[in-house]
């Protein structure tokens, strides 16, 4: 996918998305507690993945940016 066709899906998804904000007032309750529901959903995925990437990169890299000598990966090998 080119980035002019990503762009134009991440506008069109974007343009859904405050259509619905815009009728959210006028909606039903059963609608409202389910866009709430949709949306705590992606805010948790996106927190969770945040704090998933964070700390997988603190773990393997100091806060510097270079990896940290005491985290080195050792290589299984077979039994003889």
């Amino acid at each position: 996918m080119s980035s002019e066709g990503f762009l134009k899906e991440v506008q069109a998804i974007g343009e859904k998305f405050l259509l619905k904000l815009q009728k959210l007032p006028k909606a039903e309750p059963v609608e409202i507690v389910s866009f709430s529901v949709v949306l705590l959903f992606i805010v948790t995925v996106l927190v969770l993945t945040i704090i998933a990437c964070s700390c997988c990169c603190y773990s393997c890299c100091g806060c510097d940016g270079r990896p940290d000598p005491r985290h080195k990966k050792s290589q299984v090998r077979p039994a003889a």
